[in-house]
């Protein structure tokens, strides 16, 4: 029972059949059985993957479906070799076809490898063979936990290496810009660094997701609202922090030469309440 990982939503049918009387009962007894003493077998190999029926597939969470002994065998290898593995699970439920030839079995599992402990649920489907032993044809599962998110790049950037640029065109003319990390022009998290001399002023406009900024030199000014009205800048100075979020309208002053960071979520937009500000449009 290869286990571990996010969640797989599973919809499990079971066929309705045309064999004769089967005691119901009797068969999901059998099956919660045929399930647990399975549940005993995860330290032998051999005997773990005798469950399985030759076709059986196997549903890893972040890997291709595993299909067939083969298969299934180099999956449980792999994870069998990690340092610490141990696996644990408890049915819960079983049912079975009113044939008697399909049935499944539901619980809880327990997972430990490389010193994390995994809890899960699973669902597994059984068919009956033709010397009437139960075997796995699938075996899907999922954590109750959601996976830890993936480490994003390690980013060292020395001052030396910072590389300057003009704004872009949409951006007032005289400040400069570099790319500290990311691509602010894709959906993706970015960080830029602006130099911007004193005076210097960004009309009305907002910003489709939030923009969180950072003044490292200098003091700059910010003020809400949809006219430039420099009575209601505030003052941020060196050290300071503000967020703009996305959709506030807002204006911008830099009161002293200054040096702001600016993170967030791209594509990063500017986008003017009175579009004949934008300076890209503006004949020159």
């Amino acid at each position: 029972m290869y286990r571990y990982g996010r969640f797989l939503i599973v919809v499990a049918g079971i066929a309705v059949g045309c064999a004769g009387p089967v005691n119901v009962e009797q068969e999901r007894s059998g099956l919660m059985a045929r399930d647990r003493e399975w549940s005993q077998t995860t330290k032998d190999v051999d005997k773990f993957l005798s469950y399985y029926a030759s076709n059986a597939s196997v549903y890893p969470p972040g890997m291709p479906i595993a299909t067939g002994s083969g298969p299934i065998r180099d999956a449980f290898t792999k994870m069998t070799s990690m340092p610490g593995f141990s696996l644990q699970w408890t049915a819960a439920k079983a049912d079975i076809s009113s044939s008697g030839e399909l049935g499944y079995t539901t619980g809880a599992y327990q997972m430990t490898m490389n010193g994390a402990t995994e809890k899960g649920k699973y669902l597994t489907e059984w068919k009956k063979q033709s010397d009437g032993q139960w075997k796995v044809a699938e075996d899907i599962f999922n954590a109750d936990a959601a996976a830890p998110p993936t480490p994003g790049k390690h980013v060292m950037l020395p001052a030396a290496r910072i590389v300057w640029g003009e704004a872009p065109p949409n951006l007032p003319p005289g400040g400069k810009m570099a790319v500290i990390s990311g691509d602010p022009g894709k959906a993706e998290p970015f960080v830029i660094r602006a130099q911007l001399p004193a005076g210097y002023k960004i009309a009305p406009h907002w910003h489709p997701t939030d923009e969180h900024i950072t003044v490292l030199s200098g003091t700059v000014a910010l003020g809400m609202g949809e006219k430039f009205d420099q009575a209601a800048l505030q003052d941020l100075p060196a050290g300071g922090f503000g967020v703009a979020p996305a959709g506030m309208r807002h204006f911008f002053m830099a009161r002293t030469a200054a040096t702001i960071q600016v993170h967030g979520m791209g594509p990063l937009a500017f986008i003017y309440v009175n579009a004949a500000d934008d300076p890209s449009k503006q004949q020159k």
